[in-house]
């Protein structure tokens, strides 16, 4: 697997999950890709009212749309957050995700997702939105070296004074 996609984590006493996630991944180092929750809101910011299935494949969209738009894929996905407003719609938002994922996730590694039944989201005819947070994949050849605190490098260098001191 190249370094830059996300490596699923999934320790031995767990066993697969369930149905189309990861109970983890490690992402390479790169930069970070939120994405606000996404909606089952299109061109001309129409739902689809009364239609989980349809409003899930839109807010995936969205998500891919942005996520693409920042300089990654879908397999740059390493976490999701999914919002449902009624528990009954769980099988046509895990329908709609069946559809697509494979297409996203074609080598069937999915990202961690977590998903909420609330009592409603920021307009009653929405169904469901999904929240991403992707890493971008570090230029090639680029080494980044995690900086210090200023006070870490005071404390650093007092140090060595110290040393020579005795």
């Amino acid at each position: 697997m190249p370094p830059t996609i996300p490596a699923v984590v999934t320790p031995k006493r767990f066993g697969p999950p369930l149905r189309m996630y990861s109970h983890g991944m490690v992402a390479p180092g790169g930069e970070i890709v939120v994405v606000a929750g996404q909606v089952g809101m299109g061109e001309g910011r129409k739902v689809v009212v009364g239609d989980v299935g349809a409003q899930t494949k839109q807010a995936l969209e969205n998500v891919r749309a942005i996520v693409e738009t920042a300089g990654c894929t879908m397999r740059h996905v390493v976490r999701l957050q999914t919002f449902l407003t009624h528990a009954e719609d769980i099988p046509g938002f895990m329908a709609a995700r069946a559809e697509l994922f494979p297409k996203y996730f074609p080598d069937g590694a999915y990202p961690p997702n977590t998903l909420l039944v609330v009592s409603r989201l920021v307009q009653p005819e929405l169904l469901v939105e999904v929240e991403a947070m992707a890493v971008k994949p570090a230029p090639a050849g680029a080494v980044k070296r995690p900086a210090r605190p200023a006070a870490a490098k005071r404390k650093a260098g007092s140090g060595r004074k110290a040393s020579r001191k005795r």
